[in-house]
């Protein structure tokens, strides 16, 4: 262990809470640019279990952490918990993120700003004025639908199994926001798919995914919120119909750089949180 994660009674600790962490490689992000940074702050990830993570909330408060990330199942108990929360976490009723500010734990969310990095970074995308559509209706796809309509898109799509629950995630997006059909899917310049569509060894979604992605082409993005796999069937199918295509990494090293700068006060140093992952396995 490198003298950079020496641990003394002056560090500043902060970590992940939730169930499982094991294959998280949020640890290896903030290390990463805490060590660039070269500040006295050390990140570890905590398998904490359904139902516990008030008490974790209340501890790592009372342990003087400057920050928790918040990962499944905690985001909707950790939004509810905290002391204070910002205003995307009250419209989403979900927190990925808390700080610590003199005891007081404020529940953040960098998902979106962290997807809407990502696009900038890759494609140089803004969703300013543009039709974009959302594939699912769960925490994952409402944190986008919000981000993309607060960023000034035209137009989000919703499309979802379950109409009521469209209906409801479409609601995040005000006047922007729409229930669509997959069909329609192919008129948005950006698709995001924020399901498990086309990961499980199920035949039938794979079909589904496959299918999906096939009916996208040429002058889309479309973004799958997982990175393992690298490309999901969706993707692939996406991608051979002439889509640009990214997975989730992405957003996952900007949420993580919008925490950092949380926690550290300092500006993320991000290719040193990219280059932490680059060739790493995304298992």
């Amino acid at each position: 262990m490198s003298a950079a994660f020496e641990v003394r009674a002056t560090t500043a600790l902060c970590g992940l809470i939730g169930d499982p962490v094991g294959h998280s490689l949020s640890p290896t992000l903030h290390n990463a640019a805490y060590r660039a940074l070269g500040v006295d702050l050390v990140y570890a990830a905590f398998s904490v279990a359904p139902g516990d993570a008030p008490l974790a909330l209340r501890g790592a408060a009372a342990l003087g952490f400057v920050g928790l990330s918040v990962t499944t199942p905690h985001k909707d108990a950790i939004a509810a918990a905290a002391d204070q929360a910002s205003h995307v976490v009250e419209r989403l009723g979900a927190a990925n993120t808390v700080r610590f500010r003199q005891g007081i734990s404020i529940a953040e969310s960098t998902d979106g700003a962290g997807l809407l990095d990502d696009l900038a970074r890759a494609f140089s995308f803004s969703p300013a004025g543009e039709r974009c559509a959302v594939l699912g209706a769960g925490g994952a796809a409402r944190g986008v639908i919000l981000a993309l309509a607060e960023a000034g898109a035209a137009e989000v799509l919703v499309v979802n199994r379950t109409e009521s629950r469209a209906i409801e995630a479409a609601g995040l997006a005000g006047v922007a926001g729409r229930v669509g059909a997959p069909e329609e899917l192919r008129s948005a310049a950006l698709v995001v798919n924020a399901t498990s569509i086309g990961l499980s060894a199920e035949p039938s979604s794979l079909a589904t995914g496959a299918a999906l992605g096939a009916g996208l082409g040429a002058g889309q993005l479309v973004l799958d919120l997982v990175y393992h796999p690298a490309r999901s069937t969706f993707l692939a199918a996406a991608a051979e119909a002439g889509a640009a295509v990214r997975n989730g990494l992405g957003m996952l090293v900007h949420q993580a750089a919008r925490q950092v700068e949380l926690f550290s006060d300092l500006e993320a140093p991000v290719e040193e949180m990219w280059a932490a992952v680059a060739g790493r396995p995304t298992s």
